[in-house]
């Protein structure tokens, strides 16, 4: 009897094709909001409240997102270019075949959030709070992420490549098919007993050796 494929352990990348945009009007955005094929150029929505709103099929293009409240809000086949801010609110939002690329984010949260093929490319985001969401097949490449904190998230092929992991957090979190072995800079804050399901590279096998030797409790002294 012939033995069932195995399922691919990388990470599936979201293939993001945009039907012809209309500009967004500017009206403001709306709690429950529908937005579909609109695309949003250098828009300011500074502070604005889209609780639970829909983007489907939308472009958000060097949009202001300072303090805005997106939680529950759902992105599907989107593409999010350059977009910055601080403070961020996308708790329990969920984005699906979704590209993000060159954000500038500070605080963004992210807690309870599911996140499914999507890829993150580029930028830098400082304390992206992620604890408790759920990962699948999800990118992030040449990003900088500092202080991230993946606690009791659920992270299923999931590939770092290329960026740069300052001080995370992977506490209680579960990990299946992480791919660690390009990441440029590799370091765990919290955490490292849970990297079982993840690869790394030799490398940084011996960068943290110190940390995996303090974890059970073995002493390095010459």
């Amino acid at each position: 009897m012939a033995r069932k494929p195995e399922r691919s352990r990388t990470a599936q990348r979201p293939e993001v094709r945009l039907p012809p945009l209309v500009p967004y009007d500017g009206g403001g955005l709306e709690p429950d909001g529908d937005y579909d094929g609109l695309e949003f150029q250098d828009v300011d929505l500074t502070g604005q409240s889209g609780r639970g709103a829909r983007f489907i099929d939308c472009a958000l293009r060097g949009c202001g997102l300072d303090e805005a409240e997106l939680l529950n809000a759902r992105f599907v086949d989107s593409v999010l270019s350059g977009i910055r801010g601080v403070g961020t609110d996308l708790a329990g939002a969920s984005l699906r075949d979704v590209e993000v690329t060159d954000a500038r984010l500070g605080g963004v949260q992210l807690h309870g959030a599911v996140l499914e093929r999507v890829l993150i490319r580029g930028g830098k985001i400082d304390y992206l709070n992620l604890r408790k969401g759920r990962l699948k097949d999800v990118v992030f490449e040449g990003c900088v992420l500092s202080e991230p904190d993946f606690g009791g998230a659920q992270l299923e092929r999931v590939e770092f490549r290329d960026c740069v992991l300052r001080r995370a957090d992977f506490s209680a979190a579960q990990l299946k098919d992480v791919d660690l072995r390009t990441v440029a800079e590799l370091d765990i804050a919290r955490g490292v007993d849970r990297l079982a399901g993840a690869v790394i590279s030799p490398a940084q096998l011996l960068d943290l050796a110190p940390a995996f030797a303090a974890q059970i409790g073995v002493r390095v002294e010459s």
